[in-house]
């Protein structure tokens, strides 16, 4: 994948962690145990966040080496494989603390800021 080939799935993490960010705005963590369907959809924005990092190609993960691509990856990997030990607290932490300073590498990586 070249570079140029890059900002694509590098957009779908950035639209994505930005959904599951909006998506906990105003609530709590006692609503994410408490209501199934807000676990199963941040789940799935998580999943697609590191799938689409996964995408990203290693040339490209090199360059921007701010973005947590490793983490992305095994958190995607955690809840895809090891779906019957997920831990929602880590979820919701990965979401309301990982995900900002995410979205904010992915902006400035996308707006061709120097890395």
């Amino acid at each position: 994948m070249s570079e140029h080939d890059d900002r694509l799935p590098m957009q779908h993490m950035l639209e994505h962690a930005r959904e599951a960010v909006e998506m906990t705005r105003g609530r709590t963590r006692a609503d994410l145990l408490a209501n199934r369907m807000f676990q199963l959809a941040l789940l799935k924005l998580v999943e697609v966040v590191g799938e689409a990092a996964r995408r990203v190609s290693p040339e490209g993960q090199t360059r921007y080496r701010d973005i947590p691509w490793r983490d992305a990856i095994t958190t995607r990997n955690r809840i895809s494989h090891e779906y019957d030990r997920i831990d929602y607290d880590i979820v919701w932490d990965t979401i309301t603390e990982d995900f900002p300073p995410l979205v904010a590498a992915l902006e400035r990586a996308l707006a061709g800021e120097s890395p």
